[in-house]
């Protein structure tokens, strides 16, 4: 391990993108190597070893032989985005303050920026290849004394895929397993290197049995069918003692239902768009946006980066032209060449869209002072008990052409903040609590009062034209408005249903579309808008779905709600009768 080179990152210094990524920038299917990149460079005190990287991308066809049909025995000559993602694993460092095992005295390593590898790739684009290729570069060839490499995906028949390419890989280089003496002796489910008394094994996907190992290598298949992350957590929390430890895990997209999977694709996107914080995460994703022609060739080499090599055109062609006009085989087609998640209720807003929304991401940390006096309508989707309580105000444009504004305000129940921590890891509810994004009231179950205060200050701050309510939970909350003197004209009651809440969706919909509603970069409505889905009648008019989203899409139905009271307020100053929702 170096311990030197921290003169090469002096402070402040910047990193613009090398070449070999440079060329990639205009490329959306590149986003995540940008990013990468990008992310590395803004850590304190993090440098770049180009030697090191370029030694490792050299050697490679050296090391590794391709293992399957008319590769096997090929040289594996790095693809660009492998290459891209070698080169990023490899190459970006960072001072880490340690002891020395020998004096006890504090000491400096420079230690991988980029310690865990979240891969999401379609089908027959060699990632399993390319997964025991990595695998072995850091537990044979970085030649770690006591090293400790542990394979794993849903059971031990998924893991044989990866672990029995590594093998192939070895048998095929006669400097590791040729000779009297072979460096490498390989077993049924175990690798080991005599010369640094190192093991790699095949484990099963049970979490039972798996505590006390100290891995170094840690590679983890197919993500999507994973039915806990126990054994995940159990080998990672194994890596303490390793100075840097590194995982390895990759996999194609899966069904919607399989919640721990699914929770691992949110947040790499996460990591991508800057919701999730995971410096130590390299994510990487080719894969089909939402809205992208799923039979427009493009958006297959968009999702594909080794299309034409494996897989074929014709194979995909095919595979299109079966799937065209079979809801079931176009989902298979979705899921397995455009790594597209399938079965579960629609999705409703495009990510990419929403973040366009937000021309400043900070916007609703000021946007109250800078909006007082304006007029507003408000809408308040108020919990079942311990549940998330939105209210949004919506702000229509004084200018024709400029955007609706959106400012909302969620309240959770102190005692459930715990609950949620343990039920829900990804979702950073203290980061949003710390930065007031989310406000707690105490005890179990959302206190009302807090939300009847905010109401009038709202009214005192704000021309409140009408204040929208679901009356399934907010009897208590409505009538104590109305003992404290608001106006009961100004309170609309607004039934969850398609009657009262198809048009206001359509129009919301049509807005996000647009880039004319914007929400100001609120995180916690972003990860409802992240999370909300729609359901339709017989004539496709359709409503947020909330039955399928728990608590997850409260703000969403807010603004839509509040939308729906602009609306009919715009129909009111046209037409003389309106009937009031």
């Amino acid at each position: 391990m170096e311990t030197s080179g921290a003169a090469v990152a002096a402070a402040g210094a910047l990193w613009p993108l090398p070449d070999w990524l440079a060329e990639h920038e205009a490329d959306p299917a590149y986003g995540w190597a940008i990013s990468g990149w990008k992310r590395a460079a803004a850590q304190k005190g993090a440098w770049f070893d180009a030697r090191k990287a370029e030694q490792v991308v050299a050697n490679w066809p050296r090391w590794f032989k391709l293992t399957a049909d008319r590769f096997a025995g090929v040289p594996f000559r790095l693809l660009k985005w492998q290459e891209i993602v070698v080169r990023l694993l490899v190459g970006w460092k960072r001072p880490a303050d340690h002891i020395d095992p020998l004096t006890g005295k504090p000491i400096v390593y420079h230690v991988r920026v980029f310690s865990r590898l979240l891969l999401w790739v379609p089908r027959k684009n060699g990632k399993s290849e390319f997964l025991a290729a990595l695998s072995l570069l850091f537990f044979v060839h970085e030649r770690l004394v006591g090293s400790e490499g542990y394979c794993f995906a849903r059971d031990e028949d998924q893991a044989k895929i990866t672990f029995g390419r590594m093998k192939s890989m070895l048998l095929k280089d006669p400097a590791l397993t040729g000779g009297a003496t072979p460096r490498v002796t390989m077993t049924a489910k175990g690798i080991f290197v005599a010369e640094t008394a190192s093991g790699f094994h095949l484990l099963s996907g049970k979490p039972d049995g798996k505590h006390g190992r100290m891995p170094q290598v840690i590679t983890g298949d197919e993500m999507h069918e994973w039915e806990t992350r126990d054994l995940e957590d159990n080998l990672r929390q194994g890596t303490g003692t390793r100075l840097q430890p590194v995982e390895l895990y990759a996999s194609t997209a899966g069904l919607k239902s399989k919640v721990v999977g699914f929770g691992l694709w949110e947040e790499t996107l996460g990591i991508l768009d800057g919701t999730f914080d995971d410096p130590s995460a390299l994510a990487v994703v080719f894969a089909a946006d939402p809205d992208d022609d799923w039979q427009d060739e493009k958006v297959w080499a968009k999702a594909n980066p080794t299309l034409g090599l494996t897989p074929t055109h014709d194979y995909i062609r095919k595979e299109a032209a079966k799937a065209k006009g079979n809801p079931r085989a176009e989902a298979a087609f979705r899921r397995y060449h455009l790594n597209q998640w399938v079965e579960q209720t629609v999705r409703w807003l495009n990510r990419d869209k929403w973040l366009a929304c937000a021309p400043d991401p900070n916007a609703w940390r000021t946007r109250r002072d800078e909006l007082k006096g304006r007029r507003c309508c408000l809408a308040i989707d108020v919990s079942a008990t311990q549940d998330i309580t939105a209210k949004v105000q919506i702000f229509e444009p004084e200018t024709p052409g400029d955007a609706f504004l959106l400012l909302p305000r969620f309240w959770i129940p102190r005692g459930t903040l715990e609950a949620r921590k343990q039920r829900d890891r990804v979702t950073p509810w203290q980061k949003w609590i710390d930065e007031g994004a989310l406000l707690t009231t105490p005890g179990d179950a959302v206190d009302q009062n807090f939300v009847m205060k905010a109401v009038k200050d709202d009214l005192a701050d704000f021309e409140v034209e009408a204040i929208g309510f679901d009356p399934w939970n907010a009897a208590k909350l409505i009538g104590d408005l109305q003992l404290d003197g608001v106006d009961p004209e100004l309170l609309v009651e607004m039934r969850q249903g398609i009657l009262t809440l198809g048009e206001p969706s359509k129009e919301f919909e049509r807005l996000v579309i647009t880039g004319l509603m914007d929400h100001g970069g609120h995180p916690v409505l972003a990860w409802m808008a992240g999370h909300v889905q729609v359901r339709f009648d017989e004539n496709m008019n359709f409503m947020p779905a909330r039955k399928r989203s728990a608590d997850k899409i409260d703000g969403i139905v807010a603004s839509v709600m509040a939308l729906g009271l602009t609306m009919a307020g715009e129909e009111a100053d046209k037409t003389p009768e309106i009937i009031v929702l």
